[in-house]
């Protein structure tokens, strides 16, 4: 007997179960699995009276999905997405479907396309941002992988993914093998970014400035009228709002300052060194959360390594500008170094990526949506072939702008003693990548003295060595 439900969803947990229920309030009938009876009956609970199914067993879950069966896979990344795949595998027929919306790492999606090439069954990542909220009302999507499988679930995607202001839905074929969940590491490795430098400012203007959180909301909500407009702007805004309900404290004075971290920024650090892309903004994001991680070490420090004062003693408000200077060129900076990883990565991997169409898809729905990505995909619309997202006259004349401020905040952050490494690594890649001329040189010189590692000459081609001891 075949089946009627359209879609399969295996894995319950809360982003499993709120894509489930978006999928179905789009018009697809949903059959679900997980393997934990807890979160089949919360999700019996949550699917009741829709046209949703929870099986009891992975046999009754393939019965009831209509063929070819559409089989979502929302499980932890890893060795359980290899276990459920391998449940899977022979209870699946030619033109069946697996799709993987977890946060996998995209050699892991390319392994497991070629360990399935010649079975028949098709395969898709996909990546998917935007929280459990963006699950349930819409989030971004990014699917790669087999291309003969996208007709499959193109309605589906296009359906119940986030729609910008335009109304285009935030979901577009990214391309074969594995470039889907790539395009969405290198989403998340943006926002380790994007989150650092937000947290920057407010750093700078609770020390430097003594400005309370309720003044600091009221900077970050005018922030957000501008062409800093986001989502993370917008929540921040709010965060520094809210007050604790037990102490009456503003909330953000009762969190530690210790932040957590999933692997996705990691990776997009680790393979900014594979493909040789200087991406230091989001790999000292990274960096960023591992020291703060240290806490009981900083506390230690605090009381054994002295610093400057960190009161600023000038202008406060235009001080506050600078900031806002700071961070907006900053971002630039930060999306500049995503956007070369993805040109890179097309290099290597013969993705065929669309930089314009992925900014387009960022636009709503997932946790780096912003205004500021019409003026990226502008800048594609552009030029196709723009090697660096600088170059762009937008972003050029942006820079330019924001730079006397960005540099005041950089050099004032020193003198204070209040780290800044976001703002500062944004500003030293900015400074590299303008200089026609770098230090390079003598590094060379290093290299072949110790090593006998050659070098090229500015006068004259071929490669050469030099008896640096007589």
């Amino acid at each position: 007997m075949i089946g009627t439900k359209a879609i399969g969803v295996v894995g319950l947990g809360v982003m499993g179960r709120n894509l489930a229920l978006n999928i179905e309030r789009n018009g697809f009938p949903v059959a679900g699995y997980d393997i934990d009876p807890d979160q089949r009956r919360a999700s019996q609970e949550r699917f009741a009276g829709r046209d949703m199914v929870v099986a009891g067993t992975l046999a009754e879950f393939l019965t009831a999905l209509s063929t070819p069966r559409r089989i979502l896979l929302m499980v932890p990344a890893g060795a359980p997405v290899d276990a459920v795949i391998a449940e899977l595998r022979p209870r699946l027929a030619r033109g069946d479907l697996l799709i993987d919306a977890g946060n996998t790492w995209f050699e892991d999606t390319r392994r497991r396309m070629a360990e399935l090439k010649g079975t028949g069954i098709l395969y898709i990542g996909t990546g998917v941002s935007g929280g459990e909220e963006g699950a349930l009302r819409g989030p971004a999507m990014m699917p790669g992988g087999d291309p003969e499988a996208w007709p499959l679930v193109e309605p589906v995607f296009r359906r119940i993914a986030a729609k910008a202001s335009d109304g285009a839905p935030c979901c577009e074929w990214i391309g074969p093998d594995g470039a889907g969940h790539f395009v969405k590491m290198i989403h998340n490795g943006i926002e380790y970014g994007d989150m650092q430098m937000i947290c920057e400012a407010y750093f700078l203007m609770e020390r430097a400035l003594a400005l309370t959180p309720d003044e600091m909301h009221d900077v970050f909500a005018e922030w957000n009228k501008g062409e800093l407009n986001s989502y993370l702007i917008e929540i921040t805004a709010a965060i520094l709002a809210k007050r604790d309900p037990e102490t009456g404290k503003p909330m953000v004075h009762v969190i530690l300052d210790t932040a957590g971290q999933k692997g996705t920024g990691k990776w997009a650090s680790a393979v900014a060194f594979d493909l040789g892309v200087p991406a230091q903004t989001i790999a000292i994001a990274v960096f960023a959360r591992m020291t703060s991680a240290l806490k009981a070490e900083r506390v230690a420090a605090s009381g054994v390594l002295r610093g400057p004062d960190t009161r600023f003693a000038g202008d406060r408000a235009a001080f506050v500008e600078m900031i806002r200077d700071a961070l907006y060129a900053s971002k630039i900076c930060s999306y500049a170094q995503g956007f070369q990883l993805l040109r890179a990565a097309d290099a290597e991997y013969g993705w065929r990526l669309d930089p314009g169409a992925i900014a387009s898809l960022w636009r709503a729905g997932c946790i780096i949506r912003a205004q500021f990505l019409s003026r990226i995909k502008e800048a594609y619309d552009r030029r196709r072939d723009l090697t660096n997202l600088m170059l762009d006259p937008y972003f050029s004349a942006a820079l330019h702008h924001a730079s006397p401020g960005w540099r005041k905040v950089v050099a004032t952050a020193a003198e204070l003693g209040i780290p800044v490494p976001a703002f500062g690594s944004a500003l030293a890649y900015f400074d590299s990548y303008r200089s026609a001329v770098l230090p390079a040189n003598l590094l060379q010189a290093q290299r072949d003295f110790f090593g006998a590692h050659t070098y090229r000459r500015v006068d004259r081609e071929g490669v050469f060595h030099t008896e640096w001891v007589a």
